[in-house]
């Protein structure tokens, strides 16, 4: 039985989000394909052990959800409707039939990112579809508690329900509406995949990876709109550093201590010329740089320094004020002290940091205390570097992260 429910769990990860696409195209209800997915897979556990694991687990999973879907209609009032739906469904479809979008994950983003609902909803709603994470990780991620995740995933899936929307793939004239949470999405799927939030792994190449297909094929959709090609820009830029963050058993490497020589050269000259042509598109319109293309240029900055003390830190902090500005949020102030650092020292930078603790903007998430400590250390300041890092190892429920910062408590003993 274990055997067996390690190949479901297997086969959900690699089809879950393709079988939920499916059923919730030949459906229109997102609620009803997740649930019906879900019954599917305890069929799965049930049937596999005693009859084998088919020849193609994911189909026989789709073919199992969709019929879940059918007995569901049969118990709800008004099913002519509904089965004439189904059957010009399944007599149109073919292999060969147009999508305006021929994905179906990037399918199934566009359309979660309706504007029905709030950016907020939008993007839990497609976190947890799209990405599989639990409302824990996205929680993390979105730096908000789980029951606030959890209300505006279920608020969004009512909007949707009330509003009658379909669920089906936006016109090709609705999509730049909808860019923004689209490329949100993207990017913080990516982020996950580069520090991960929870378990006992450092990072997720997986995510990271799929995070850059998905935005390559946005900038493929919207070929004239700058910050698709900024956000792969910035992906890749941040993905060239992943063979040196870590060791071969999966031990951190912080930035100080990587060995630049291990950075995807390639994968950084490609990113640098994506950001040149983003930034070609947004001159051609008369605008600035937008927020993905300020991050990428903060992370060209790294990539390209042939050390830590040789960044152009100050170019990184006048980045960071830009974006300040166009785009706030506590994390960009965040990123913005550990530059002042770097540019003009530890003091300048715990003002900014400490100006954030009292706005309580971070509280619960261990990233405050874990600049804070690090500040405080630069400034001898020991006894309290070492409780707040501690009490930074205390608020994150990644392994990796916790034992780095336990790890560094000790060193100041």
């Amino acid at each position: 039985m274990n055997d067996t429910r390690r190949t479901v769990e297997a086969v959900w990860r690699i089809e879950g989000l393709r079988i939920v696409a499916s059923v919730a195209k030949m459906t229109g209800d997102l609620g009803l394909a997740e649930d019906v997915a879900q019954e599917a897979v305890v069929e799965a556990l049930g049937s596999w052990p005693e009859h084998g694991v088919p020849n193609n687990p994911g189909a026989w999973l789709t073919a199992v959800a969709k019929r879940r879907a059918i007995d569901a209609w049969r118990r709800r009032d008004g099913l002519d409707e509904r089965y004439a739906a189904i059957a010009h469904t399944l007599d149109e479809a073919s292999d060969d039939s147009w999508e305006p979008i021929d994905d179906d994950v990037l399918r199934l983003i566009f359309t979660a990112c309706h504007p029905a609902l709030s950016r907020e909803s939008q993007v839990a709603l497609t976190l947890r579809i799209v990405a599989g994470l639990s409302t824990e990780e996205i929680a993390r991620m979105l730096l908000t508690s789980v029951p606030t995740v959890q209300a505006r995933i279920t608020r969004a899936k009512k909007s949707l329900a009330a509003a009658r929307v379909p669920f089906e793939t936006p016109d090709p004239s609705e999509w730049t509406s909808r860019l923004a949470g689209v490329l949100g999405v993207v990017y913080l799927v990516f982020t996950e995949g580069y520090a991960a939030t929870a378990g006992d792994r450092w990072v997720r190449p997986d995510l990271a990876d799929e995070a850059i297909r998905l935005g390559r094929m946005v900038a493929g959709l919207l070929p004239r709109e700058p910050e698709p090609l900024a956000l792969v820009a910035l992906m890749e830029f941040q993905r060239s550093r992943f063979a040196a963050r870590e060791t071969r058993s999966g031990q951190p490497v912080l930035l100080a201590d990587q060995d630049r020589s291990r950075w995807d050269h390639g994968q950084i000259a490609r990113a640098i010329e994506l950001l040149k042509k983003a930034d070609a598109l947004a001159a051609a319109r008369g605008t600035g740089r937008g927020p993905y293309a300020l991050q990428a240029a903060i992370a060209q900055c790294h990539a390209v320094a042939p050390s830590v003390d040789e960044t152009d830190w100050n170019r990184i902090v006048l980045l960071y004020e830009v974006l300040g500005r166009i785009a706030p949020s506590p994390v960009v102030e965040l990123n913005r002290a550990v530059a002042v650092s770097k540019a003009s020292g530890a003091a300048d930078a715990l003002r900014i940091v400490d100006e954030l603790e009292g706005s309580g903007a971070l509280r619960g998430s261990y990233l405050v205390p874990s600049v804070r400590g690090e500040l405080l250390a630069q400034l001898g300041r020991y006894d309290e570097a070492r409780s707040e890092l501690l009490t930074a190892a205390g608020l994150t429920a990644n392994e990796v992260q916790q034992r780095v910062l336990r790890e560094k408590a000790e060193a100041l003993r």
